[in-house]
């Protein structure tokens, strides 16, 4: 097998494989709008894993059996040998693009992440969150939730540190924000970096989560992490049930693994209820730390990209179908990688019936994927390399029912 680029996971993800095909079907009594047809559906929600078609009408799922009939489909899609999952769903992207320094439009990205819903992860503060919700997340295709950043200038400044001066950290303000917009706010995020905080230390972390309790919205916190000031210990043991720990294999400094053991607090966080969260990202991902964690119980609870416009084009590709291509190579079975990345988060987002599965009612947020079988080079976020025997391949995503159109163009150029 020829060795793996990051160009040919960009190409392989523009066009269906030969056999794959969109037919259009125009009946007087049509029952369906689309209809995917012969592919192995995996869904996690249901302990579904076998061949089935999934029929589609009016944006929703309205039944998955064998051998549904073709004629009373508009359009059909044939899945033969793909893999057909729920739209994944990403915790953790930076999709603002033009009101923040990391953010890339949402919908250019669905061809190469097979993603259907993502979830801003602290792009916009109290300050800049309204236009994010009206000229972002109201126009896109893609389903967009989000974090409110506890700097009320979100990542506008970045890369200078939003929480070097606290007053930016406005309890009251990010509280009434949460509160007024409970449908797309999923809580606070907080960078607890020493680059980020400098001598504000904890405290950035503690207004996060003042601010989700003064809300009244039971929000959560995401909390990341990364050369972390002062003892980790003592951010972990401020973390409350539900919370999200995001970088949790980090590498960068003051690490959930300490000599090649997880930290007992870290082990303590996750058994409380503490959300462990991968955001990958161009630096958040070490092979050394991840290893370590699984082998002692301390695996994600959710796996998210922290995709965004530096860390997109890193060798680490932190694109989520590579980055659960990675923990299936670590050892988690196929279902439970595609749990992490579909009906998880979406529990954890809690605001649209059976999103993040394939039931009947659910959105109709399908992805298809080729497995690719052969031998295959990971690299993390430091450069270490780890070889694989197979990986996700997106191939096609379709979004409350309408599959999204092709070619596609790339999603972005950065030197």
């Amino acid at each position: 097998m020829a060795p793996w680029s990051r160009r040919s996971f960009l190409l392989g993800a523009t066009g269906m494989v030969a056999g794959s095909a969109l037919s259009a079907f125009t009946r007087a009594d049509d029952r369906y709008d689309l209809l995917v047809r012969g592919g192995r559906v995996i869904d996690p929600s249901q302990g579904l894993s076998d061949e089935r078609d999934i029929a589609v009408h009016h944006g929703r799922i309205v039944e998955v059996a064998s051998n549904l009939p073709v004629f009373s489909a508009r359009q059909v899609i044939d899945a033969t040998g793909k893999l057909v999952t729920p739209g994944l769903v990403d915790l953790h992207a930076h999709v603002y693009p033009q009101g923040s320094a990391l953010g890339l439009p949402a919908d250019e990205l669905v061809p190469f992440t097979a993603t259907t819903t993502y979830v801003s992860a602290g792009d916009a503060g109290a300050n800049n969150f309204s236009a994010f919700k009206h000229y972002v997340a109201a126009q896109s295709r893609s389903r967009l939730f989000a974090f409110l950043h506890i700097s009320s200038i979100g990542l506008a400044g970045f890369p200078v540190g939003e929480m070097l001066n606290i007053d930016y950290a406005d309890v009251d303000l990010a509280a009434k924000t949460l509160a007024e917009n409970p449908e797309i706010l999923l809580g606070v995020k907080v960078r607890e970096s020493r680059n980020v905080v400098g001598a504000n230390l904890l405290e950035p972390l503690k207004r996060a989560i003042a601010a989700t309790e003064r809300s009244g919205t039971q929000g959560r916190v995401m909390c990341h992490i990364g050369d972390a000031p002062g003892e980790l210990e003592a951010l972990l043991d401020l973390l409350r049930p539900g919370d999200i720990l995001t970088h949790a294999y980090s590498g960068a400094g003051n690490d959930t693994v300490k000599d090649g053991h997880v930290r007992e607090a870290a082990l303590r966080a996750k058994q409380r209820g503490v959300i462990i969260d991968v955001g990958h990202g161009g630096g958040s991902f070490d092979y050394a730390v991840a290893e370590a964690a699984l082998a002692e119980g301390f695996g994600p609870d959710t796996i998210s990209s922290d995709i965004h416009a530096v860390s997109g084009n890193t060798p680490g590709k932190p694109y989520l179908p590579w980055v659960m291509s990675k923990f299936l190579n670590l050892g988690l079975s196929l279902e439970d990688v595609i749990a992490k990345a579909t009906v998880r988060p979406a529990e954890i987002i809690g605001r649209v019936p059976l999103l993040g599965t394939l039931q009947t009612g659910a959105p109709a947020d399908i992805a298809l994927f080729d497995l690719v079988e052969g031998p295959v080079t990971f690299v993390d976020t430091k450069g270490a390399q780890r070889r694989g025997s197979r990986y996700l391949s997106p191939v096609q995503t379709i979004r409350g029912g309408r599959p999204f159109g092709r070619p596609y163009p790339l999603p972005f150029s950065y030197p």
